[in-house]
């Protein structure tokens, strides 16, 4: 293949993700994302200037060595070009998916600086699917086994992580879930629009077949505690990846009415319980169709849940923001695809009250014209009320998706872990150690509600230091 110049590299222009027509897909729950057929993946990474020194590898919570990666798909090797990334990344068809690239990778790209950036997240996911789709599926071969044993607390991107590393190190790996599939928020949280959950399972197939040991079902704070895990259960480490998955509220009256939601249990019924694929599974969910929704929020979870909405039949879809569209969390993607499937932005607007019948059935919301002030903590600029500007809209369904909470089951079980006001655990962020000897901590139940990608990173982490740990004895 000719090798091109700098120059002719940076003529190249960007290519697009094929997708679905927005006004099919709005009726649908298959995937939006359609990938890149082979020569446009090709074209794409023939973008990629090979920077002697990578900035966009320092973007990457878990240090994907990204220029080789894309080097082996310029020359067609896309199957050397996924081996690459699983060094780094034991789930790259999920990552390419969700992670906010726009935001890591691609906000380093050199290209980037005079052009659109290199399409690292596309093209992770479409040699991701090239493997799957081919049957030469790679499996580390772990180690030789050490003899020791390690608990992951949490099926989630953080746990899937851990125990990717630390199986692939010889350790004897088990990771305990909750609920009855493996996951975590990527199969209960992520619509299947976005993230097929097949993809997901054949993530987890790999993990299976390396060597991980999965219990689903499994509670830990009620069926086992974590004492019990490192004392009778005979494991020399245990890894808290159980996530943030305590919805907040908003504190408005009317919240306790019928049809008020949290996004958490919304998409649950959706997501876990196939809700989108009635009548064949008859899952409890108040039924969207021909209603008014309103979804409270502007991240991604917000956007997750009002496409949800749309593609359940709902007649007007809102999502209902207090700030403008320049502060909104969710990815630029999103909120494009959202825009484009006839989702129904309310900005600069908050909910004062949920309006309900003599029944408590919510009928109405009352809302209140909001304008920016100066930037608050977070950097956002803080929105006021403006005095005199209520009014009423009339909903069948709310949706509230402002944030979400840790997980307070195993602090309440094991009261020597330290935690934060938050109730968030406290952690050495070099090592993940937590205040109690042989348990560490990662991902959302750390952070609070954050990403994929660096609730991977802190698994990885997470996973160096307990091989340490468990190798020397040295706390």
């Amino acid at each position: 293949m000719k090798q091109l110049t700098p120059k002719e590299r940076m003529k190249i222009p960007r290519h697009a993700m094929i997708e679905q027509d927005p006004q099919v897909r709005n009726r649908n729950f298959e995937e939006v994302n359609l990938g890149y057929a082979e020569q446009m993946a090709i074209e794409e990474a023939q973008r990629c200037l090979q920077c002697p020194k990578p900035t966009c590898v320092e973007g990457c919570p878990v240090h994907i060595q990204i220029k080789d990666f894309i080097a082996f798909i310029a020359e067609g090797d896309f199957l050397g070009a996924v081996k690459k990334i699983k060094e780094d990344n034991a789930l790259p068809a999920i990552c390419g998916r969700v992670c906010p690239q726009e935001e890591q990778c691609e906000q380093a790209c050199v290209v980037g600086k005079r052009n659109d950036p290199v399409a690292i997240g596309y093209l992770e996911r479409f040699v991701a699917d090239y493997e799957r789709n081919s049957g030469k599926v790679d499996i580390p071969v772990p180690k030789p086994s050490t003899g020791k044993r390690v608990a992951i607390v949490g099926s989630g991107p953080a746990g899937l992580s851990c125990a990717n590393d630390l199986c692939q190190l010889g350790h004897e790996v088990t990771v305990f879930e909750a609920l009855h599939e493996l996951g975590g928020v990527l199969v209960y949280g992520i619509p299947e629009f976005r993230l097929p959950k097949a993809i997901v399972r054949k993530e987890i197939d790999g993990l299976k077949a390396m060597g991980v040991r999965f219990e689903t079902d499994a509670v830990i704070g009620r069926i086992t505690t974590v004492d019990e895990l490192l004392g009778e259960e005979g494991f020399d480490a245990v890894f808290l990846g159980v996530g943030a998955g305590l919805p907040w509220f908003m504190g408005i009256p009317g919240e306790n009415m019928v049809g008020v939601y949290s996004a958490n249990e919304f998409l649950t019924r959706v997501n876990l319980m196939k809700a989108y694929e009635f009548p064949n599974y008859d899952s409890p969910i108040l039924d969207c169709h021909d209603k008014n929704v309103a979804v409270f929020g502007g991240g991604n979870t917000a956007m997750d849940a009002v496409r949800t909405a749309k593609r359940l039949g709902a007649r007007n879809a809102y999502c209902i923001y207090r700030r403008s569209e320049r502060e909104m969390p969710a990815r630029v993607e999103e909120v494009k695809h959202a825009k484009e499937e006839g989702i129904q932005f309310m900005l600069l607007t908050s909910p004062l009250e949920f309006l309900g019948d003599e029944n408590e059935w919510l009928h109405a919301v009352r809302l209140i014209k909001m304008e920016l002030g100066e930037p608050d903590d977070s950097g956002r600029r803080r929105p006021i009320p403006i005095k005199g500007s209520e009014y009423e809209l009339s909903i069948d369904i709310a949706i509230v998706a402002i944030g979400n909470g840790a997980n307070p089951l195993i602090p309440q079980t094991t009261p020597d872990i330290e935690m934060s006001k938050r109730g968030t655990i406290v952690v050495d962020e070099e090592t993940m150690k937590t205040s109690k000897k042989g348990v560490f901590a990662g991902g959302d139940i750390v952070t609070g509600g954050a990403t994929v990608i660096l609730a991977m990173g802190a698994g990885r982490k997470a996973a160096q230091a307990i091989d340490q740990y468990i190798t020397s004895g040295e706390w």
